[in-house]
């Protein structure tokens, strides 16, 4: 089967675009993060597939938020037994009750919290997001250092912060670059995915095909990270 690839962006919504030889053009919304792909016939083109898109926005926009509201009912109740990812490896907490500073650890295949007794859920959670973006904070200058000469691009600035559809953001003017802070719960590849990514956005604004020759060229196994970021549970995990 013949396939080619694009990359679209349709009134702010990125679109994943797969040109294959079938008859009928179809778009789908996926979990976790309500990504958008559209399967379509060689015959068509970008303008096609993007009023297909514009036809279809309130469904898609429908399915986005369902996804959204499911993530957000399956919150963590911050208890011994519970399951967390840490760089996309599940590991089990164990609260432990004690007076001092309140942290978390981790022991071998388990995720541990100290916290003083009786320390409420919404701290507990507080203390997890902190600890999460922490792990981020080292992790990411590293990876920012070692991608600065290859794409020989700067980037002067760059912050972690909680995003609903997005695992990062760029802005091309001033190069400033954001984090999705559930990043820190996926494969440590998948996070040096997104710094390429969104450092290449200061090559290319779009994601066209200029956008994509780039990711080629410079990461060539972006797409299976990608789909492996995508597949990955997100927000609150539900076992």
């Amino acid at each position: 089967m013949s396939i080619a690839s694009s990359h679209l962006t349709v009134l702010g919504i990125d679109v994943d675009v797969i040109y294959k030889d079938i008859k009928n053009l179809h778009v789908g919304v996926y979990p976790p993060l309500g990504r958008v792909r559209v399967a379509a016939p060689h015959r068509l083109d970008d303008d096609h597939v993007r009023l297909a898109v514009i036809q279809r926005l309130p469904w898609i926009k429908h399915r986005r938020e369902q996804l959204r509201s499911a993530a957000r009912q399956s919150e963590r109740e911050m208890v011994t037994g519970e399951s967390h990812y840490v760089w996309g490896v599940r590991r089990r907490m164990k609260v432990i009750e004690r007076p001092g500073r309140a942290h978390f650890e981790v022991d071998g295949e388990r995720l541990l919290l100290y916290v003083p007794e009786g320390t409420a859920i919404e701290r507990r959670r507080e203390l997890l997001d902190r600890w999460y973006r922490e792990q981020l904070r080292q992790a990411i200058p590293d990876l920012i250092a070692k991608w600065q000469p290859i794409l020989e691009v700067s980037v002067p600035r760059w912050t972690i912060r909680r995003m609903k559809t997005k695992w990062g953001s760029c802005n091309r003017e001033s190069g400033h670059i954001w984090f999705n802070v559930e990043l820190a719960k996926k494969h440590p590849d998948c996070l040096e995915y997104i710094v390429v990514h969104e450092m290449t956005h200061h090559l290319e604004r779009n994601h066209g095909l200029r956008f994509t020759k780039l990711m080629d060229r410079f990461m060539p196994n972006w797409r299976s990270l990608r789909d492996q970021l995508n597949d990955a549970p997100l927000a609150e995990e539900t076992w």
